[in-house]
C-alpha cells in the first residue's frame, strides 16, 4: 500500500518564534554537521548562542573552543543574515522551515547527537516526520552503468509499490534512477540536497527536482539560495543515513560518497545493504567491500523490505523450477536413475543397479511408464526421449 500522504501538520507544540528565528539565522552561520557548533547550541540554546555572537568579549569567554578568527567569521555571517527574508523566500518557493520541537521534525535525526541539523528547509506538501518512519535510502555512483541504473530504478519502483518512501540525493546516476523509479510507480520520494532547496542542482535535473517537489519532498539544511560545496555533499549524506531505516548502495567505487552514507548508517545502527555487480567492474568494488563486512546482499525490493520492514514482511522463497522427477518417490527416483542414458536393460539388472528386488523394480517401472519416463522394449526398459530431455535440462540448470 502507498504511504499516507498526510498534509503538513498544523498546530501543536513546537519551537517558539524567538528560538525558530534564531535557528533560521544559525543555518547561515554554522556549517552542516559542525559538532562544535552543535555543542554550543545544546549548551546555550539557539537564542542564547545568537546573543553570544553579538555580545562583546573574547572567543574564550563566549564560545569555548573557538578561535578569535572563527568567532569573527560567525559574527560577520550573523550580522548579514535576515531570517524574515529567508522565511519569505522559502514560502515563495512553496516550502517551510522545520526544527527540533516541531510536530513535523523527524526524531530519528536526533541520533546524530551534536551533529544533527540546526533545522531543515523543505519543499513539498507532505509531512516529513510521517514519511521518514517508513523510508529507505537508495544511493550509488554518479557515473553508473546501465545495469546500475536499471537496478536502482527497479528498487525505487518496487519499494514505492510496497508503501516505502525512497530517499536519495537527486544526483546524476543511481540517485536519479531511484527517484525516477519511485515516481514512475506513483510513489513517494525525498531528495536531500547539499544546497538551498530553491536551488536546482544539478541543473540538468530541473525537471526531476520539480517532479519531486510536486509528488514528494525536497529537504536540505542550507538556507534559500545557498550553493553546494564538496564538503556539503559529504555532510549531506549523514542526514540521508539518519533519516531512513536503512541504506542500499547500488554501484560504488572504493572512494565514493555513497559509501560514506553507508558508513553513517552503520554507525547509527541502521541497516546497510548492497546490490552485487560484476566482479570485473570498478563500480562494484566499493559495494563488494561493504558486503564483505556487515552489509547484507539484496537484489530486489522484497529482500530490502524483509530486512527493514515489520515482522512477517518476508521475501518469497527463491528456488529453481520444480521438475516432474522432483515429485517422484525416492525409491522410484532411484530406479529411474539406474536406467542408462543409452540402450535398454532388463528388470533383473536394473533391480541390482537400483539396490532393490526385481518385483519392486518392475512395479516402479510400470509407474514410471504411466508417467512417461520409460518405455518397454521386449523384456527390457529404456528412457523415453522426453525423459532424456528432462534429464539434460536438469543437468544444465545445476
Amino acid at each position: 500500500m502507498p504511504p499516507r500522504r498526510d498534509a503538513v501538520p498544523e498546530g501543536g507544540p513546537g519551537a517558539g518564534d524567538g528560538e525558530r528565528l534564531a535557528r533560521v539565522v544559525l543555518t547561515r552561520v554554522i556549517e552542516p554537521g559542525d559538532e562544535r557548533g552543535g555543542r554550543w547550541l545544546r549548551a546555550f540554546g539557539a537564542r542564547g548562542l545568537l546573543d553570544r555572537l553579538s555580545a562583546p568579549g573574547s572567543a574564550a569567554d563566549l564560545l569555548p573552543g573557538a578561535t578569535e578568527r572563527r568567532l569573527a567569521g560567525y559574527r560577520a555571517r550573523a550580522a548579514a543574515a535576515d531570517p524574515h527574508r529567508d522565511l519569505a523566500a522559502i514560502a515563495a518557493a512553496g516550502g517551510r522551515f522545520i526544527c527540533p520541537g516541531d510536530p513535523e521534525w523527524p526524531s530519528q535525526l536526533d541520533d546524530l547527537g551534536d551533529g544533527r541539523p540546526i533545522g531543515l528547509w523543505t519543499r513539498g506538501r507532505f509531512g516529513l516526520r510521517t514519511w521518514a518512519v517508513r523510508s529507505v535510502a537508495v544511493v550509488g555512483a554518479r557515473a553508473c552503468t546501465p545495469y546500475g541504473a536499471h537496478m536502482a530504478a527497479t528498487l525505487g519502483a518496487g519499494l514505492a509499490e510496497r508503501g516505502w518512501v525512497v530517499v536519495s540525493g537527486a544526483a546524476f546516476g543511481i540517485d536519479a534512477a531511484a527517484h525516477r523509479g519511485a515516481l514512475s510507480a506513483g510513489g513517494a520520494t525525498v531528495a536531500v540536497l547539499a544546497c538551498g532547496v530553491d536551488v536546482v542542482y544539478p541543473r540538468g535535473h530541473a525537471e526531476l527536482i520539480a517532479r519531486i517537489a510536486e509528488q514528494g519532498l525536497i529537504v536540505g539544511e542550507l538556507p534559500p539560495g545557498d550553493h553546494p560545496t564538496p564538503s556539503r555533499f559529504v555532510l549531506r549524506n549523514r542526514v540521508i543515513a539518519a533519516l531512513t531505516r536503512g541504506t542500499v548502495v547500488v554501484e560504488a567505487e572504493y572512494r565514493s560518497g555513497s559509501l560514506v552514507t553507508a558508513r553513517h548508517a552503520r554507525r547509527l545502527s541502521r541497516h546497510t545493504m548492497g546490490v552485487p555487480g560484476p566482479a570485473t567492474s570498478g563500480l562494484s568494488a566499493g559495494v563488494h567491500e561493504l558486503l564483505r563486512g556487515e552489509a547484507v546482499l539484496v537484489t530486489d525490493a522484497d529482500e530490502v523490505v524483509e530486512l527493514i520492514g515489520e515482522m512477517g514482511e518476508l521475501a518469497p522463497r527463491r528456488r529453481g523450477p520444480v521438475l516432474p522427477r522432483d515429485l517422484l518417490d525416492p525409491r522410484t527416483a532411484r530406479v529411474l536413475e539406474a536406467l542408462p542414458a543409452r540402450g535398454a536393460v532388463d528388470g533383473t539388472h536394473l533391480a541390482r543397479a537400483a539396490g532393490t528386488t526385481t518385483d519392486d523394480a518392475l512395479g516402479r517401472l510400470y509407474e514410471l511408464h504411466a508417467l512417461g519416463f520409460v518405455e518397454r522394449q521386449g523384456d527390457s526398459w529404456r528412457l523415453t526421449l522426453q525423459a532424456l530431455h528432462r534429464s539434460n535440462a536438469r543437468r544444465g540448470g545445476s
